[in-house]
């Protein structure tokens, strides 16, 4: 059974969480550049197999004592709060133009793009500790993949207008809080469980 507010919360905190990322920007400027549809297929398929590799990595911590999960996963969410917190506006990789603009070569930049900026990203981390947290693969995994496409729509289609009315420090700072909830809250239920 899917757990919607499981899948909710995870929407909500990889949403934030991947909204000031740099593939947040990646895809805004392939979007800028080349047929949405194509750089969302290809932006989208590199999100799914990140969640997939994150969800299993969750899901083996799974095997641990409850207690040394829920340490483990407060520690996690509190130094991912302290590096959204730190990080500095500007991180921005230079996005490198396919040849043509075909749907293989198209999708498969961005793809290639978001398979290796993502690999061991934040969000990919975040995903495999609420997998732990959660004991729930399937609705984390569905929260983090529909926050992930849902940052990449709206980097690729509409990114630069959300910006403009949404300033970027904000959104961090928003995330930062919910992760730093989650981990005060994970380690309460590590001392008293």
């Amino acid at each position: 059974m899917i757990s919607f507010s499981v899948m909710a919360l995870v929407f909500g905190v990889v949403f934030l969480a991947e909204l000031p990322d740099k593939t947040a920007l990646a895809g805004l400027v392939l979007g800028t550049r080349y047929r949405a549809s194509y750089v969302f297929v290809g932006v989208a398929a590199a999100f799914a197999v990140h969640v997939v590799l994150a969800v299993a990595a969750g899901s083996v911590l799974t095997l641990l004592p409850q207690q040394i999960v829920h340490a483990v996963t407060g520690v996690l969410f509190l130094g991912g709060a302290a590096v959204l917190l730190m990080k500095k506006d500007g991180d921005e990789d230079e996005v490198r133009k396919p040849a043509n603009q075909s749907f293989w070569k198209v999708s498969g930049a961005g793809f290639m793009l978001i398979l290796v900026a993502e690999f061991g990203d934040l969000t990919q981390i975040m995903t495999a500790n609420l997998a732990a947290r959660y004991d729930d693969p399937l609705s984390v995994g569905l929260g983090a993949v529909l926050g992930l496409w849902a940052v990449a729509g709206l980097g690729i289609v509409g990114g630069k207008a959300l910006m403009k009315r949404v300033p970027l420090s904000l959104i961090t700072k928003v995330a930062a809080v919910l992760m730093t909830g989650l981990g005060v809250w994970s380690l309460y239920e590590a001392v008293a469980g």
